[in-house]
C-alpha cells in the first residue's frame, strides 16, 4: 500500500458525535444527513470525515466514540440534531487510500499495526481520521 506522509491544513467541521455500539453509527449518520440537508450541505458540498476515537475491534461497544464531519466555511448555530463546531487541526500525517467496503478498512488497519511500527514515526495526538470521498445515498 502506497504511503504519503503529508502536512494537513487546520480544517473547521461541523461535527455529530457518536458514542456507543459502532453498528448504531447509521442513526448517528441519519441525523447528521437529516442537518445537512436542512443546511443545504448536500454530500458534494465539503469534505466529509470520520474521526475515530477507538479501534472498534478493541473498545467495548458501549466505549466507541465516532465524529461524523463535514468541513465547512461558517461555524454552525444551534440545530435540533446536536451538530457542533469542531476542528481537525493542522497537523503532520499519513495519507493512504482504501477502497472498497467501509465496514473493513484495510488501510486504517496497514498503517497502524504495520507501516507506523517500521515507519520510525510515531502516533500524533489527534485520532485516526479518515477523509471519505464516496458519501451519498446508497454507500456503505
Amino acid at each position: 500500500m502506497h504511503v504519503d506522509i503529508i502536512e494537513y491544513p487546520e480544517t473547521l467541521v461541523a461535527t455529530l458525535e457518536h458514542q456507543g455500539p459502532e453498528k448504531q453509527t447509521y442513526k448517528t449518520s441519519a441525523k447528521f444527513t437529516q442537518w445537512r440537508k436542512e443546511n443545504a450541505v448536500p454530500a458534494d458540498k465539503g469534505n466529509t470525515y470520520g474521526i475515530h476515537y477507538a479501534d472498534p475491534n478493541n473498545t467495548c461497544p458501549e466505549d466507541f466514540r465516532l465524529d461524523i464531519c463535514v468541513s465547512i466555511e461558517n461555524e454552525v448555530g444551534e440545530n435540533p440534531q446536536g451538530v457542533v463546531n469542531k476542528s481537525i487541526p493542522a497537523c503532520r500525517c499519513t495519507l493512504a487510500r482504501h477502497t472498497g467496503s467501509r465496514d473493513h478498512v484495510t488501510a486504517a488497519e496497514y498503517l497502524v499495526y504495520e507501516w507506523l511500527p517500521d515507519s520510525g514515526e510515531e502516533m500524533g495526538d489527534f485520532p485516526l481520521f479518515f477523509h471519505n470521498v464516496n458519501v451519498g445515498p446508497g454507500v456503505r
